[in-house]
């Protein structure tokens, strides 16, 4: 019965089509669980609710990664959570203003947009990250512990940081009339622009790779900018910082000004201190011509 059930398991992960329905099935149960967990704790702060609808969604998710042996089944969660946190949150407050809605429009944008990459590049529940297959070699002993912590909560708290401007945002403007200004703008054009950037750059790479196996790609974006893919992506949440400045540039006290921006910052360095010098170590061991193009082309701008 074992054999025939594991059987059945490695079937369906071996199919993207089951892979994608298995994938949807556990992202709804993981909403399902984070609305449940935000309203059962009346009591707290509203950003610890927040949090902990977020936390409870986080550990549904990396518990099916455990049982499909498949730490991948994450990937999708930094796109997928935003967009449904800060609309739900919205409805929930009844926040509509403006500049809101400017926040919200850019933030499905920009998760459509991610998500749709992660559905092209993804093969089935039989593959996962390079990354993390490199983690599970490396600290063999410490795989669930490293797989819980650094590949499912980290990201979730860091992106959960980032997303505490848009939280604010939408809280000021349930409460007081809030109107569009220039920091509503700016940060709107930066976080278009930002996932724009993203959208160009992976095109450009997965048409370049399709002709080109193994090779450097030195094309469009790529010839001014190492990870233009990942400077949207830092970008992004700079924009959002930007409009939720809207209802915090008059305030001058560094709780309403500063610390919401600790979100955008703890993602930058994300970026520029773990994903990218990773990545770089990868190519240069893997695609001969890397180092040179390293010297030539910066980092990100």
């Amino acid at each position: 019965m074992y054999m025939k059930n594991f059987s059945l398991i490695e079937s369906l992960k071996a199919s993207r089509s089951w892979s994608f329905a298995i994938i949807a099935a556990i992202y709804l149960i993981a909403t399902v669980l984070g609305i449940w967990a935000f309203l059962a704790l009346g009591d707290m702060t509203v950003l610890l609710r927040l949090f902990v609808a977020d936390f409870v969604a986080t550990v549904f998710v990396w518990l099916w990664g455990v049982i499909f042996s498949n730490s991948s089944v994450y990937d999708p969660y930094w796109s997928v959570a935003p967009p449904l946190m800060l609309t739900g949150y919205a409805i929930y407050c009844g926040a509509s203003s403006f500049p809101v809605v400017l926040m919200l429009v850019a933030v499905w944008y920009w998760a459509i947009r991610l998500t749709a990459n992660w559905a092209y590049t993804f093969p089935n529940l039989n593959k996962q990250d390079w990354r993390y297959d490199m983690y599970k070699e490396k600290f063999p002993r410490l795989w669930h512990i490293v797989n819980f912590t650094g590949i499912n909560l980290m990201p979730t708290i860091v992106v959960f940081l980032a997303m505490v401007p848009g939280f604010l945002l939408i809280g000021i403007s349930a409460a007081l009339p809030v109107h569009a200004g220039i920091a509503t703008w700016l940060g709107f054009f930066v976080c278009i622009s930002a996932a724009t950037l993203q959208l160009i750059s992976d095109t450009q790479a997965h048409r370049f790779r399709r002709n080109h196996r193994g090779e450097v790609c030195m094309t469009g974006l790529w010839s001014i900018s190492r990870h233009p893919n990942y400077l949207g992506e830092i970008l992004m949440w700079w924009g959002i910082y930007i409009i939720y400045l809207t209802v915090a540039a008059g305030d001058s006290s560094w709780e309403m000004l500063l610390l919401p921006a600790a979100g955008a910052l703890a993602n930058t360095c994300l970026f520029v201190f773990i994903s990218i010098p990773m990545m770089e170590k990868r190519q240069i061991a893997n695609k001969p011509g890397y180092s040179e193009y390293k010297k030539k082309v910066r980092m990100l701008i």
